[in-house]
């Protein structure tokens, strides 16, 4: 086959596909995970049963694949947050509060407990808390945080305290929180 051929064909599959998760992404906003079916994704992406059928074997596979593209989306969203110019705890304070808004926009139920279980979840927790732990580094260095504790442990510290945003209702909540964990990682006099 051609190049052109073969690479038309790959945009097109690429494109389907995502209109597909695209399709999801919306009937998980409108009514939760349990909205997801192959008549309503095959509808909302304006493709037949039979086309969504050759791309997806079923609604779980179809959320598997949205939910390893959310993940996706949030680590380069937190990665940014890492990269800005400034001091380690700027930044550090930038992935923290960034990650908390990750945190509130869970889903819940048995549903969303099963897709967190897959290794896309786990490889993305391992990466973030390497980024963690390079900012905590990086802040000891300069001073500005604790070095009496290795930095892979107070990157578990932040990780598992951040996630109490989940049940926060407000940014401001959020803000105190980071604020909090922060606070934590001070050097101990």
């Amino acid at each position: 086959m051609p190049k052109l051929w073969t690479e038309t064909i790959d945009a097109h599959r690429h494109a389907v596909r995502e209109a597909i998760l695209d399709a999801a992404d919306q009937l998980i906003e409108g009514g939760g995970l349990r909205a997801v079916t192959m008549s309503q994704l095959a509808e909302r992406a304006g493709i037949g049963r039979a086309t969504l059928y050759k791309y997806f074997p079923d609604a779980e596979a179809v959320l598997t694949a949205w939910h390893e593209r959310q993940i996706a989306v949030h680590l380069h969203l937190l990665m940014q947050a890492a990269d800005h110019p400034g001091p380690a705890v700027q930044r550090l304070a930038g992935v923290l509060t960034a990650y908390a808004g990750v945190a509130r926009q869970r889903h819940g139920g048995e549903l969303a407990a099963t897709l967190h279980q897959g290794d896309h979840v786990s490889h993305a927790a391992q990466h973030l808390t390497r980024i963690i732990a390079a900012l905590i580094t990086e802040g000891a260095e300069a001073g500005d945080l604790r070095d009496d504790v290795p930095p892979d442990e107070l990157a578990s510290y932040c990780l598992h305290a951040v996630n109490a945003a989940s049940a926060m209702a407000t940014g401001s909540a959020v803000d105190r929180l980071v604020r909090v964990i922060l606070h934590g990682l001070h050097p101990v006099p």
